[in-house]
């Protein structure tokens, strides 16, 4: 079985910049306690244009990353920030479906997948397909947002109702960015074990000047702005309403502004053999 992923954000050069904004602004947060022994195999599944990879080799040089992506282009610029940043590291790059893996049984020590089952229609399935290679007591970490954690201040109904845009359009995709307070349930449900989640949560006001410009404005904000016209042609908000709503947003990020916004990241455990009950979504 495969299944098509509709990236709702697009490819465009706005969108690899905002992806690296993200990943280099968030790296300590999102990427603390997670490390991987020298030697090691590592699959990265949805590597998109590197922006998780630069971070996930520079805090385990010696182990073997595998990173894969069913785009090629994205595949392609991935490849070459990597060589640019870490032109040692160990990793091999592979266009592929994650739901159709070209790889054997229990290839890898660890699977590493950021910001992919979000786009998903069938994230509980894409969790088992990867257990097929993910060696019996290997692990999984996974790590999500959910912009149903976002809240700020100065507070705006205007700017809730172009987020929920956002979030509505990505359904409509087949997606889910809300999927973040969903991953113990989808992660068990997957079957593995030893799950554990944990909020990952960013607090941006001016005493933290690095993250309201790369995360209030250069991530999240930039996120919302990008689907503008999608929003406007299914007719989600007026012209003037959604304009009112991302100046509301920028307000966020000004000296009397503040913005939250939670990830969640779980590491589980693959326990072995796959029961024929967990294939179903």
């Amino acid at each position: 079985m495969t299944t098509p992923i509709d990236y709702v954000h697009g490819y465009s050069a706005h969108e690899t910049r905002r992806l690296g904004d993200q990943a280099d602004t968030l790296a300590e947060l999102l990427h603390s306690g997670t490390a991987y022994p020298a030697g090691s195999k590592v699959l990265e599944v949805g590597c998109g244009v590197g922006a998780q990879t630069v971070h996930l080799v520079t805090a385990s040089p010696q182990a073997h990353f595998t990173a894969v992506d069913i785009a090629a282009r994205s595949l392609a610029q991935a490849r070459a920030r990597v060589t640019a940043y870490a032109p040692d590291a160990r990793v091999s790059w592979q266009q592929a479906n994650l739901f159709d893996l070209p790889f054997p049984d229990a290839e890898f020590d660890h699977v590493f997948v950021c910001f992919v089952l979000e786009h998903l229609a069938t994230p509980r399935h894409a969790l088992t397909a990867l257990r097929r290679v993910l060696r019996p007591g290997g692990t999984l970490t996974v790590i999500e947002g959910d912009h149903g954690s976002t809240f700020f201040h100065p507070d705006s109904a205007y700017a809730h109702a172009a987020v929920d845009c956002q979030v509505q359009l990505q359904s409509t995709a087949g997606g889910n960015a809300l999927i973040g307070r969903q991953l113990h349930p989808l992660v068990t449900g997957a079957g593995y074990t030893d799950v554990v989640v944990r909020p990952r949560t960013v607090y941006a006001d001016r005493s933290r000047p690095a993250l309201v410009n790369g995360f209030t404005r250069n991530t999240f904000i930039a996120m919302i702005e990008s689907v503008r016209e999608d929003a406007l042609a299914a007719g989600l908000m007026t012209p003037s309403d959604w304009d009112r709503g991302i100046r509301d947003l920028h307000r966020t990020a000004t000296g009397d502004g503040t913005f939250h916004y939670t990830f969640f990241k779980a590491v589980a455990v693959n326990p072995g053999a796959l029961d024929p009950g967990d294939a179903s979504d």
